[in-house]
């Protein structure tokens, strides 16, 4: 299923779900666990009825039995969980009226539960607090035919997609179950678990290990066979969401109930490959003078346990995540922004830390990345390789990316996928790796060139439509007008004087996109074509449709019987599907072709403006490499912003603030005249569909 498609069945699922719960008067809180195991239970019989048919092709058949019935053995052997007849989904939708819907759905999940261990006592198991009607609709929203037939990881996309909507809802107290997906792919991509054992001793819902997943699959790899996933997390509902998440995705993973400042339940100290995570922020409270504090050997620096003496626990995790790691091991984890230049005791153990030679990568990130908290934070890396090599050790990447989001809402920012890759090629020049680099500025002029070429087809095909609709209307116009002379203004007001200028930018945008090559120069060009036309074409089409509906509405043109027979409406209707196809539309948060050929050139520009000669240099305001002796001029800060200095370059080919408004990413408050114009010619469309 295609990125858009997804992201349009995602809020079609999420609204109609959300629309269930409030007028059910439930919390989000009660809410969020019964839905999240009503998509692991269709999940869960998805896999289930795929590997059933795969299997059965291949059973033997005995002339007198027949085929031998299915066994759990059979389902574990691909991957899949066995699910019970009462467990399966089609069970519960086709249960009678009068059946207890509720109590059903519990013995579902307790039957699963029986099968499996790992799972006791985890699934949801409350669903009698919803009304028998509220669960027969949830159980269709999730039985609808896209549903039944998704394969792959469209479930585990769902999965997460509601694990961050009930975050942004307040479903769980301070949201801490979910660290932002982009925070979290930034740490996978930095570190790259591809190998041995990956912990997290903050694990939340697991989402470290989900991306981490991703990351090993998109290399053509098998995770199960690959890497070991570890958990610890404080929180028993935490736990069973991770140990829900896991299994949705088809990971397996060893995740444990423990407070990690008291408990070392995996007992990794020394012997972990990669170690990521998103623990809590200045938590306070922790019992120092407990034994299991004291003798901590997590605290072991220099060779001795470094107690902060502060009643923070920020230098506990900073020094857990260390001392976890093999001597190869790479570390990567969230951090609030004012550890990276605390004082006293946690300045003294920040200076050790960078003069064991680990520290690999600080990366600065702006606010509002969180769902419940604004503040901004910092993503540590340590590589304890780096400690073995004299001329690595001695250096450690500033990368300051404050500037760098985009708006998801008002109160929520995130990176883009693009955004994500331009810093993940900044940490690769900085390790010597010039392929990611190369490669993706190459991806992004081919995307860029053969959405230019798209453009070139869309706009020769919207220039015919609207000058077909302007000739028909025009034609009526003036003949209507010798018979009422008071309706002149009608055709004066299809007399638009941009016209001609609006046709001679297509011409030129067509004749140059047509020829579009991958090459920086030639897109360039093709991409101011495509700003300058955007608004102009726009505000032409807002223009003609403001000039039919004010004239059909003062002349009752509808009961005319000259203007009923130009049959407008398909005319009009293929308009709205180019115009929207160029322009894009708003109310489904989609681009147009015109915003996405300018985008990606944007990004190859972005990246070779700043790596003019494709090697790692260092950019005022965004990176700079620097060595234990600038660290410590700066008394052992580890803060980017204070190395990196400020940009003060005038970047006039790429604005990010500019391209936040064009291309709809927040469509209240942003680019209000935009997006006002399309919703208007929207509309225009809708009030003329004769």
């Amino acid at each position: 299923m295609q990125g858009k498609q997804l992201r349009k069945l995602e809020a079609e699922l999420w609204r109609a779900a959300d629309q269930l719960r409030a007028n059910s008067k439930l919390t989000a809180t009660e809410y969020s666990m019964p839905v999240l195991g009503l998509i692991f239970l269709r999940h869960a019989y998805n896999r289930f009825q795929k590997v059933k048919i795969e299997v059965e092709k291949t059973l033997p058949s005995h002339p007198q039995r027949g085929k031998r019935p299915l066994t759990k053995k059979d389902f574990e052997e691909q991957n899949s969980m066995f699910l019970p007849e009462k467990s399966q989904f089609d069970y519960l939708v086709s249960l009678p009226e009068s059946a207890d819907i509720g109590e059903a759905i519990d013995n579902a999940m307790k039957l699963i539960e029986d099968e499996y261990d790992n799972l006791k006592g985890v699934l949801p198991k409350n669903f009698s607090i919803f009304s028998k009607d509220l669960l027969r609709e949830l159980l269709r929203i999730f039985n609808k035919e896209v549903l039944q037939k998704a394969e792959g990881d469209l479930f585990g996309k769902i999965y997460e997609y509601f694990l961050g909507k009930f975050a942004m809802t307040g479903a769980q107290e301070g949201g801490e179950f979910f660290t932002p997906m982009s925070l979290v792919q930034t740490i996978v991509n930095v570190i790259e678990p591809d190998h041995g054992i990956v912990f997290d001793p903050a694990c939340g819902s697991a989402g470290m290990f989900v991306q981490t997943g991703y990351f090993i699959e998109s290399e053509g790899l098998k995770p199960a066979e690959k890497v070991t996933f570890y958990g610890q997390e404080k929180a028993d509902l935490n736990t069973k969401l991770a140990k829900m998440n896991l299994t949705v995705h088809g990971l397996e993973g060893n995740i444990q109930e423990g407070n990690t400042f008291y408990e070392d339940k995996h007992n990794l100290v020394g012997g972990a490959d990669f170690v990521m995570a998103n623990p809590p922020f200045n938590v306070d409270g922790v019992d120092k003078a407990k034994d299991a504090v004291k003798k901590d050997l997590r605290l072991m620096i220099d060779g001795k346990v470094n107690l902060p003496k502060n009643d923070n626990a920020n230098y506990l995790w900073i020094q857990y995540f260390y001392n976890y790691l093999k001597p190869t091991g790479r570390a990567g984890f969230v951090m609030a922004s004012s550890a990276s230049d605390a004082g006293h005791s946690e300045k003294d153990i920040r200076e050790k830390l960078v003069k064991t030679g680990a520290v690999d990568v600080m990366m600065a990130i702006g606010n509002n990345f969180f769902y419940t908290r604004s503040l901004p934070c910092t993503l540590w890396f340590f590589d304890r390789a780096k400690e073995q090599d004299i001329e690595r050790k001695d250096k450690v990447l500033m990368l300051d990316a404050r500037k760098i989001y985009r708006k998801v809402t008002s109160k929520v920012n995130d990176f883009s996928p693009e955004q994500l890759q331009n810093l993940i090629c900044i940490v690769n020049l900085y390790r010597g790796n010039i392929q990611k680099f190369e490669s993706t500025v190459k991806r992004y002029l081919q995307i860029s060139a053969d959405l230019a070429k798209e453009t070139a087809k869309a706009t020769t095909e919207l220039q015919k439509q609207l000058q077909k609709v302007m000739k028909t209307v025009c034609d009526f116009a003036t003949k209507y007008a010798k018979e009422n002379k008071e309706a002149q203004a009608f055709v004066d007001a299809l007399n638009i004087e941009e016209t001609a200028s609006i046709y001679e930018q297509q011409n030129k945008l067509i004749a140059e996109a047509k020829k579009a090559k991958p090459n920086i120069e030639v897109l360039e060009s093709i991409a101011h074509l495509c700003k300058a036309l955007r608004k102009p074409q726009d505000k032409l089409i807002k223009q003609l449709l403001d000039a039919i509906s004010t004239a059909a509405k003062e002349y009752q043109l509808n009961k005319n019987k000259d203007w009923k027979e130009l049959n407008l409406k398909e005319q009009l209707d293929q308009l709205k599907a180019l115009q929207q196809q160029l322009s894009g539309n708003p109310d489904e948060d989609e681009l147009g072709l015109l915003h996405e050929t300018e985008y990606f050139y944007k990004q190859a520009h972005w990246l070779t403006s700043r790596f003019p000669e494709g090697i790692y240099t260092d950019v005022e305001g965004l990176c700079k490499v620097v060595t234990q002796a600038e660290i410590e001029a700066k008394d052992w800060s580890l803060s980017p912003g204070r190395y990196v200095g400020v940009d003060t370059a005038t970047d006039d080919d790429f604005d990010y603030e500019e391209r936040l408004n064009e291309i709809h990413i927040e469509l209240e408050g942003l680019n209000e005249e935009a997006i006002s114009l399309a919703k208007t010619i929207s509309e225009n469309f809708k009030e003329l569909a004769i």
